[in-house]
């Protein structure tokens, strides 16, 4: 079935729905269902490439960078996928907020609230050992070693959409009715239920609808679309091949137990599904 809306996990989809100057109110109130302790009036898009401290020094660029009307700024990053060293890179990201407050001559060094956001589309599953598998929100603050707070103007926070599972009937908050928006939008094929009396979703959906592309859009987005295919059929093949090289070793390493104890080759082949010549190998 082809899709009606645009899907929000690719670069021109995210930005289309949250990026762009049309698109402020769902961005401000997706961050204030997020973030309700920041109580955000306006927001204002700041410049989302940022320079190094050097002419030569490393820039980078945000999805979504913006500022609320007290000065506090917000980071706002979709990650289509794990990278090594994903968690330093958030907190790199974090250090250009916090270095662009610098002001010249006498400064108290006051700083303004930084809140740096992930929409991961992969789980900290991917990391190994991590606590609270099945969460899909995390925030993180600088804490002491009594687990207290140490320092409450740096926030991050991730949000692990492969562990949101609620279906439409089980929505609870306003941070439930945005997540299920953004996991699901690309399924849509009418607007679901509880949003239809929600202005704010609705025109979301108003701009997430290709029909309403124009030839230009449409185009950029076929091609942010086929870039976001490859590089998750990338990633769907690693995760094939590791797991396949895990199944291959585990039999073997069965295979060779079997022989060793003296078991027919024929019984280790039909068991095992390799071949006599394999198992003769080992």
């Amino acid at each position: 079935m082809k899709a009606k809306y645009v899907n929000p996990f690719t670069d021109f989809g995210f930005k289309k729905l949250f990026g762009e100057e049309a698109s402020k109110p769902a961005l401000l109130d997706f961050l204030n269902a997020l973030l309700p302790q920041a109580r955000i009036k306006t927001l204002t898009f700041k410049n989302n490439e940022q320079p190094g401290e050097t002419a030569d020094g490393r820039k980078v660029i945000f999805d979504i960078y913006c500022e609320n009307d007290l000065g506090e700024k917000f980071i706002v990053e979709l990650q289509k996928a794990r990278q090594n060293f994903f968690k330093e890179r958030t907190i790199y990201y974090s250090t250009f907020p916090i270095r662009e407050q610098v002001e010249k001559g006498d400064w108290s060094f006051n700083l303004k609230a930084v809140y740096c956001i992930g929409i991961l589309d992969f789980t900290f599953r991917d990391y190994g050992n991590e606590p609270d598998q099945s969460k899909v929100l995390h925030e993180v603050k600088l804490k002491n070693q009594d687990g207290k707070t140490f320092y409450d103007k740096l926030t991050y926070i991730y949000l692990e959409m492969p562990n949101f599972v609620k279906s439409e009937a089980e929505l609870e908050s306003r941070m439930d009715k945005w997540l299920y928006f953004i996991k699901y939008l690309e399924d849509f094929q009418t607007i679901p239920q509880i949003f239809k009396n929600e202005p704010i979703f609705v025109a979301a959906l108003e701009k997430a609808e290709l029909s309403k592309f124009n030839m230009q859009e449409y185009e950029r987005y076929e091609m942010s679309l086929k870039t976001y295919r490859d590089w998750h059929n990338v990633i769907e093949t690693a995760k094939s091949e590791a797991e396949m090289k895990g199944k291959n070793e585990a039999t073997i390493k069965v295979a060779k137990s079997l022989k060793d104890n003296g078991i027919d080759l024929k019984i280790i082949s039909r068991s095992t599904g390799l071949s006599e010549e394999e198992i003769e190998g080992l």
